[in-house]
């Protein structure tokens, strides 16, 4: 690195396993980059290189903008109910945060470069930058290793309902119930659109029948029972 500067190559990024068997390369924290957003995803022909997502889900996600690009390989984009085919060179820019996209690669080697931000609001790196990757090694079994990268994303993002949310998933699966309820109530508490999801997740079985769990989740508030974010 010199003053000023930075470089690297796709081929030296880090391959993070990511949900859905997503491979991604972690690029804005390579380069410390802190003005927007930007990460590249792979994946040979067939396999699903961007999930079916868009950007008004609940988690404090933010609603962005999203331009991608097919940097090497070529990919079959579905957005918004349309199918594009993509080669490399290839630019898609969805400036409607509600409309479905998702991409699969149509040749080996395939590489997605994704930019994104929010209109009018200074960047805030996502909690999927977190989350991810803890849901790829929960997946692999190592739910130490998921419950070490959601901690590392509120070091940064202390107050993001996803986060707390799924740290208070694989605190429940661990078994450590109190911490578990006190963040996911903090999570409710900033997000109550996540409340639906919690009532069917089973990853909070170990807590049903709790009255904290579920007052919680039913949108009421046990006297006494705030918590703090860690």
């Amino acid at each position: 690195m010199a003053d000023g500067y930075e470089t690297a190559h796709v081929d030296d990024l880090d391959r993070v396993p990511s949900f859905q068997g997503v491979t991604w390369l972690p690029v804005r924290r390579r380069l410390g980059i802190e003005a927007f957003g930007v990460n590249a995803f792979e994946g040979d022909d067939g396999k699903l290189v961007i999930e079916e997502h868009d950007e008004t889900g609940t988690g404090g996600s933010g609603t962005q903008e999203e331009l991608y690009f097919v940097a090497s390989g070529r990919a079959a984009f579905t957005v918004a109910g349309d199918e594009i085919e993509a080669p490399a060179g290839t630019f898609i820019f969805v400036r409607d945060p509600a409309a479905k996209r998702q991409a699969v690669a149509a040749a080996d080697g395939t590489v997605i470069i994704v930019f994104g931000s929010t209109r009018g609001q200074a960047f805030t790196p996502s909690a999927w930058e977190w989350v991810a990757p803890s849901i790829g090694r929960y997946e692999s079994g190592d739910l130490g290793g998921a419950t070490a990268s959601i901690r590392e994303g509120l070091e940064r993002l202390p107050d993001n309902p996803s986060l707390l949310y799924n740290l208070a998933c694989f605190e429940s699966l661990a078994g450590e119930l109190e911490a578990a309820l006190e963040h996911l109530e903090r999570s409710l508490q900033i997000d109550p659109k996540m409340r639906e999801q919690a009532r069917t997740d089973e990853d909070f079985d170990a807590l049903r029948g709790d009255p904290r769990f579920e007052l919680a989740v039913a949108g009421e508030a046990e006297p006494g029972g705030g918590s703090q974010a860690p």
